[in-house]
């Protein structure tokens, strides 16, 4: 799993996106994406100002205030992969991609960037802290347990186990523990493999428990989760496996899974976004409640004078309401697994086909 930090971006937000979308730490540029907004610096950073001056309803350029503090206007993630990892550049960028959808939507002004210039692989994720349609992001406790929970998920998606535990959270193993998990000999391992076998199968956190039961493990529903494997003489508490088996960790994995499976839309085109954007900050839509309110007064009024420019600005806001319809329901994450896949596929197949040397 790979180690996840945040920083908040109170100032200097085209600076942090210049370092970010650096060509020589990106092998040209080559291992960049953005979504809902350009992959240039001064452009993303134009685009990111307008949405959040929109929302905001205060300068993206603003000075501290007197007492030193100001309010954040992009959060700064760095996702860094070890060596023992074996994490290539191009799947830790895909890794980067799946945790943008996953953690903030399709309606999220992120930039995306991975780094090739260290001895370790990383990636930057640079999001500006209001959405397209006015979400506030933050970065506090609760996003950076829910920034471990996805990016848990994805990895496994892609095939990397994480971390047993999230990084400074939950219990540690002690020695005897991780002796015996290191001999497999481990009660609470074999009940993690059994989870873990069982998550791409399931629906809910009952239909795990009911299938643990099937295989003969021993369920007590009560103030916490009790399970006992077969031939195990006492019970281990669910949340004793570790951060990564609590039932919110766990449904959150078995939502994870259901998100992959489900089919992939097209991506939007970000020169339109860029262009519906221009609209949204000229008309000033605060939100798609008002878009809809906006569009049903131009069909009554189109409907009693019949004018041209009503007509244009009607289908000008439908154009809006559904591009944010379609990249509402778009999920971008079982294509980049797909695509990870099968090139492990074409890999082993090389592999095969390599003619073995004459000694």
């Amino acid at each position: 799993m790979p180690y996840c930090k945040s920083v908040a971006v109170h100032r200097n937000v085209k600076q942090a996106l210049t370092y970010i979308l650096n060509p020589d730490k990106t092998d040209e540029r080559v291992l960049t994406i953005s979504l809902n907004c350009m992959t240039e610096p001064d452009f993303a950073y134009t685009q990111m100002k307008a949405v959040y001056e929109q929302y905001a309803r205060r300068s993206y350029d603003a000075p501290p205030s007197k007492s030193g503090k100001s309010p954040v206007k992009a959060i700064h993630y760095i996702m860094s992969f070890s060596d023992s990892e074996n994490v290539t550049p191009e799947l830790a960028h895909k890794i980067g991609m799946a945790f943008v959808r996953k953690m903030f939507g399709d309606d999220v002004q992120a930039v995306i960037a991975t780094h090739v210039n260290t001895d370790h692989v990383h990636n930057h994720i640079l999001i500006n802290s209001y959405s397209l349609t006015g979400k506030r992001f933050y970065d506090n406790k609760a996003s950076v347990r829910k920034m471990r929970e996805v990016t848990n998920g994805v990895c496994r998606a892609f095939g990397i186990t994480p971390a047993l535990n999230f990084e400074n959270e939950g219990r540690s193993l002690n020695y005897s523990e991780w002796q015996h998990k290191k001999n497999g000999t481990s009660w609470k391992e074999q009940i993690r493999k059994a989870i873990d076998s069982l998550i791409p199968s399931v629906s809910s956190f009952d239909d795990l428990l009911a299938e643990l039961e099937r295989l003969g493990f021993t369920i007590k529903r009560d103030k916490n989760i009790l399970i006992k494997a077969p031939g195990q003489q006492r019970s281990v508490s669910l949340w004793k496996l570790g951060e990564d088996y609590t039932e919110e960790s766990v449904n959150t994995r078995i939502g994870m899974i259901q998100v992959f499976a489900e089919p992939i839309k097209n991506q939007v085109d970000v020169y339109k976004l860029s262009e519906m954007l221009a609209v949204i900050n000229k008309d000033h839509i605060s939100s798609i409640g008002d878009l809809e309110g906006r569009i049903l007064r131009l069909r009554k009024e189109y409907e009693k004078n019949k004018g041209e420019k009503c007509l244009k600005k009607l289908k000008e806001y439908l154009d809006i309401r559904d591009t944010y319809n379609e990249i509402s329901r778009g999920d971008y994450i079982s294509k980049l697994v797909e695509e990870e896949r099968q090139r492990k596929e074409n890999e082993t197949q090389k592999t095969k086909k390599k003619p073995n040397k004459r000694r």
